[in-house]
């Protein structure tokens, strides 16, 4: 195989990434059912600071035949080229903890070489661990929670948190096959792929975006501010159910879907991490509370400055 180095470079401020961080990953390019991981990856580096600290090569990843860029054509004149990018970039939660997060296009070649590139990226860096998010579309109810399936070696969230463990083939993504690469050398890896209402596939579902944030909160303990899309998803689900209260056979559907969802989940013991004992959600206040006081500590402890925009 060719030097996996070759398909990126660092950046200057790769000098300042310090050990032990959490790998973040999502690409997009196949099956983003609900939009979840577009979503996850554009409302992140929206809202928390980051910075660049590697670039893969487009030219050697990407085939711009089939996923071609967009130029802005503004009357006579192109404007607005936005190239391609799969960057690695050094971030911060909410509570300015650090961790590193893949995102981008999905590499169209070199699948092998792009799988050894991020191996590679993991030792110089000392990854403690890789969660990616995936989301397919199934058919459940929008009615319900989004649930997952856990792929990996984190027995601990496998046992938690996947509501379907499927005997299948299914077709492979890129990160799939990292996640193969890591796990054959025993480092420590997982994957949540979301089960998306397949009625809703083909639109951007903010809940599924936050099913990818508490996902990777619940694998890495990062913290991310999602009062944004929680709001989007209030005013999304009003227009669904809006919609389904006038189309009979579309209520028929959904209660169909709710039936069979209630069947089989009446069967599992699974207990989300997020959840107290008693399977609640902490409140927005509880969370807030909790949130000030930590940041209040922290802000005495070690003010630290959040990494620069």
């Amino acid at each position: 195989m060719r030097d996996a180095s070759e398909l990126y470079r660092l950046t200057p401020d790769a000098a300042s990434v310090p050990e032990g961080l959490h790998l973040v990953a999502g690409l997009t390019g196949f099956a983003d059912a609900g939009g979840a991981v577009g979503q996850f990856t554009e409302y992140l580096l929206g809202t928390i600071n980051h910075v660049v600290v590697a670039e893969f090569d487009a030219d050697l990843l990407l085939d711009y035949r089939s996923r071609r860029p967009i130029i802005y054509f503004d009357e006579d004149h192109l404007t607005d080229y936005q190239p391609p990018a799969l960057r690695v970039h050094l971030a911060r939660d909410e509570l300015g903890q650090p961790f590193l997060m893949l995102a981008g296009f999905e590499p169209d070649f070199r699948w092998e070489q792009f799988s050894q590139a991020l191996l590679d990226l993991v030792d110089r860096f000392g990854v403690a661990s890789t969660t990616w998010v995936h989301s397919i579309p199934m058919p459940v109810p929008h009615t319900r929670p989004i649930g997952v399936t856990v792929s990996g070696n984190r027995d601990d969230l496998t046992s938690a948190m996947s509501v379907w463990r499927p005997h299948t083939q299914v077709p492979a993504n890129a990160l799939h096959l990292v996640e193969y690469r890591l796990a054959e050398q025993g480092r420590p890896t997982v994957g949540f792929i979301l089960l998306i209402p397949h009625y809703l596939a083909d639109t951007e579902y903010p809940a599924a975006a936050i099913s990818a944030l508490e996902s990777v909160s619940a694998a890495t303990g990062l913290i991310f501010p999602t009062d944004r899309l929680r709001e989007a998803n209030r005013e999304f689900l009003g227009k669904i159910d809006a919609q389904v209260a006038e189309n009979g056979e579309l209520a028929k559907l959904v209660g169909v879907l709710e039936e069979r969802h209630d069947s089989y989940m009446a069967g599992t013991t699974l207990r989300s991490p997020l959840t107290d004992e008693d399977g609640e959600l902490p409140s927005a206040d509880e969370i807030a509370a909790e949130l000030e006081k930590f940041l209040a500590f922290k802000r005495h402890n070690d003010g630290e400055p959040p990494l620069a925009p």
